[in-house]
């Protein structure tokens, strides 16, 4: 029988804490070791105990919660999941630390229904992160820029699909691309608000592309990146008088994701067939896997991140599995092996 797995929970809410302990409690394998109200109760229970994954508040008062996730980065790397509120800033916090390495984030409930889990789910992130290499949480550097200013085939439409590991991901895809890129669709998994800080966060560090949410009927045009907002609705793309435009869709959840990678990929492959491109990237679950065989089979080139690269080998695994990928590459060649893809 495998070791439970050991968590420090960082809160300064003692209700947080509580309640994370609580639904943590009705999982075995998962043992809290200690807990902590701020980050130097925090560094002494990392040193005692040896945590395997740690949860930590994005805002606290009267500390920085940045500043000492960059310490755990970087002096003693232990998988972080973020727990943000849902508010603007707490997302561009929380973009930040997916940003700086933490595994993934958690959206902390704004209230709680009486004898309901509020932390249903936080679990499933804890056990993942525990079981991804450590090295994957620290920071790296950029692959050299690429020296390829075109693409070499005339791509109509690009759509992107990730989940856990994609915030860094998608960032070095996207800086590989020149100016004149064919308009790129991208489904992240991510709350509502957090859509609109990463998409503003990427369009500030990435010049040569033009980055924001997607919007309902808009034209897409080259040059430009939009990544599907978070909430309620799927997004997906049509043909309109001679034109791809995105559609926002009002519907339930599919793979237990709204937005759903596997509808944005559905939609590229009925309304572009062989002149999009297909990629999925890092992220747990199975979501995109289906779309990306239906864009495969539609003549699409469709490229999977490769394992040894990615935080969580899910979503690229499955879809690998389906026989839906031209290509699996590691993702510091992606942006190489899209730019130099076949039209089939």
């Amino acid at each position: 029988m495998e070791k439970p797995i050991k968590v420090l929970v960082v809160d300064d809410s003692r209700t947080a804490r509580a309640l994370i302990r609580r639904s943590f409690e009705q999982h075995p394998d998962i043992v809290i070791c200690g807990e902590a109200a701020n980050p130097i109760e925090a560094r002494d229970l990392i040193i005692k105990d040896q945590p395997d994954v740690i949860t930590l508040d994005v805002e606290m008062p009267s500390m920085n919660g940045l500043q000492f996730l960059d310490k755990i980065m970087r002096l003693r790397p232990i998988p972080v999941v973020m727990v943000s509120g849902l508010t603007a800033r707490g997302a561009d916090i929380a973009i930040t630390a997916l940003q700086m390495g933490a595994f993934d984030c958690f959206p902390k409930p704004s209230s709680v229904m009486p004898g309901g889990d509020a932390f249903a789910g936080l679990a499933r992130l804890v056990r993942q992160a525990a079981h991804s290499p450590v090295a994957k949480f620290q920071r790296t550097e950029q692959g050299a820029a690429q020296h390829q200013k075109s693409w070499t085939h005339d791509f109509k439409l690009v759509a992107i699909g990730a989940s856990t590991g994609g915030v860094e991901a998608l960032e070095q895809v996207l800086s590989g691309f020149p100016r004149q890129s064919p308009p790129i669709v991208i489904c992240q998994h991510m709350p509502a608000l957090f859509t609109a800080s990463f998409a503003n966060r990427l369009n500030q560090k990435i010049e040569a592309l033009s980055i924001g949410e997607a919007r309902n009927g808009e034209v897409l045009l080259p040059g430009t990146v939009r990544i599907a907002p978070g909430g309620d609705r799927h997004t997906a793309v049509e043909r309109r008088d001679g034109h791809y435009v995105t559609r926002l869709l009002k519907a339930a959840p599919v793979n237990g994701h709204c937005p759903s990678v596997d509808v944005l990929f559905d939609s590229v492959a009925e309304s572009a067939g062989n002149h999009a491109l297909g990629i999925i990237l890092t992220g747990m679950g199975q979501d995109g896997a289906e779309g990306l065989l239906a864009m495969h089979r539609a003549g699409a080139w469709t490229i999977a991140q490769d394992k040894a690269s990615s935080v969580v080998y899910g979503m690229p695994r499955v879809a690998a599995e389906l026989g839906a990928t031209s290509q699996i590459v590691p993702l510091g060649q992606i942006s190489a092996a899209a730019m130099n893809a076949q039209i089939r």
